[in-house]
């Protein structure tokens, strides 16, 4: 893959990831590796945010941090990047988790977002990105 090119997830396709409560990996499956082109020891012990796209607002990723610091799920479209400088993207779903051994995170489960919702988060996040410009 190369710089720019976009992957589109097939509709099997199911990225889970599971971060301490600092946005930390301890945990990806298979699927999130192959579309994000790292190894599972890549991954493991790095910010969520090395897969974060330039063209994705700050807004968002506040409007997550603050839905699942107060408990609750967050769920919304989300252009993250691969290892090789290309894109995906996804419809997010993430929550607040207390793993097996008792510790606390959040588990994020993504699926292929469909051609008409990218549109419309790609409009919306072109405003946000906008507005951050004039601040």
């Amino acid at each position: 893959m190369s710089i720019n090119k976009e992957t589109i997830l097939d509709k099997n396709t199911f990225l889970v990831s599971e971060t301490d409560v600092k946005g930390i990996i301890r945990f990806a499956n298979e699927d999130f590796c192959k579309i994000a082109e790292y190894t599972l020891d890549e991954l493991l012990e790095q910010p969520h945010s090395m897969v974060r796209h330039k063209d994705m607002p700050k807004k968002a990723f506040k409007s997550l941090w603050d839905t699942v610091q107060k408990g609750e799920t967050w769920t919304g479209y989300v252009k993250n990047a691969t290892k090789s400088g290309g894109y995906y993207w996804v419809f997010a779903t993430v929550y607040p988790f207390e793993s097996c051994d008792g510790t606390k995170g959040y588990l994020s489960c993504r699926k292929r977002a469909t051609p008409e919702e990218i549109k419309k988060a790609e409009a919306l996040y072109e405003i946000w990105r906008r507005e951050e410009k004039q601040i």
